[in-house]
């Protein structure tokens, strides 16, 4: 017959073996990240040429804090009380360190812009200014040599508003590569999240699509769209 363990015994085992235990690998590390330069005409572009990572969604989806929960730069981009605030182009100048999974050894280091467009889908912003933004706007997305993907942000709350899927829409018929990253997260069960995503494919007409949680204030989704980023900086 075997000796009963000292329940004492084993939970100092186990806490020391879960000190002994390495620290998850995070094979993407912003090391630093800056504001570079605002636009709304090609010669206010920055003049080094870098991989672009976009971000566009309606006025009061988050794209702020999503940006920097992303970085981890607080107040790398600003966040406002007030929609609409985002009124140019902005670029910013991030380095990642890219590390093995595994070894957790450097493997380099690749510098690219995250670039941030203002918000669409604002009711108070007038006709004339929102002409305005949609010519700038689509002239850079048609025409920027170095942009690598979209971040199209939704709220994850709420199916996707008529502007959604305009957006969503344009983009995929000028062949602008998009990933949906959908946002606040936190802010519903998972149950309710799987239900809504559900409905954000259905409302965009896309059943395969694949669309991405996010939650600022938890950090969930990071890890997951660093990933998507690595790949395409690699």
């Amino acid at each position: 017959m075997m000796p009963e363990a000292n329940d004492k015994n084993s939970d100092q085992a186990m806490q020391a073996a879960a000190e002994q235990k390495p620290a998850a690998v995070e094979p993407v590390v912003i090391t630093q990240g800056r504001y570079i330069a605002s636009a709304v005409r090609k010669d206010q572009y920055p003049e080094r040429e870098l991989p672009e990572i976009v971000f566009i969604g309606r006025s009061n989806v988050g794209k702020s804090s999503l940006i920097n929960s992303l970085t981890r730069i607080r107040g790398l981009a600003r966040v406002s009380a007030q929609p609409g605030k985002t009124q140019t182009i902005n670029f910013f100048e991030l380095t990642a360190k890219l590390r093995d999974e595994k070894t957790g050894e450097e493997e380099g280091r690749k510098d690219f812009y995250l670039v941030d467009l203002p918000g669409y889908g604002y009711a108070k912003t007038g006709k004339e200014r929102r002409k305005i933004w949609k010519k700038f706007i689509d002239e850079y997305l048609l025409t920027s040599p170095n942009l690598q993907f979209v971040c199209q942000l939704i709220d994850i709350r709420h199916e996707p508003m008529a502007s959604d899927v305009e957006m969503f829409q344009w983009l995929v018929e000028h062949h602008v590569p998009v990933l949906i990253v959908a946002t606040k997260a936190d802010k519903i069960g998972k149950n309710a999240r799987q239900k809504n995503i559900a409905a954000i494919r259905r409302a965009l007409g896309v059943k395969e699509i694949s669309i991405l949680p996010y939650s600022s204030v938890k950090n969930e989704g990071r890890s997951d769209l660093l990933d998507v980023i690595r790949e395409t900086l690699v």
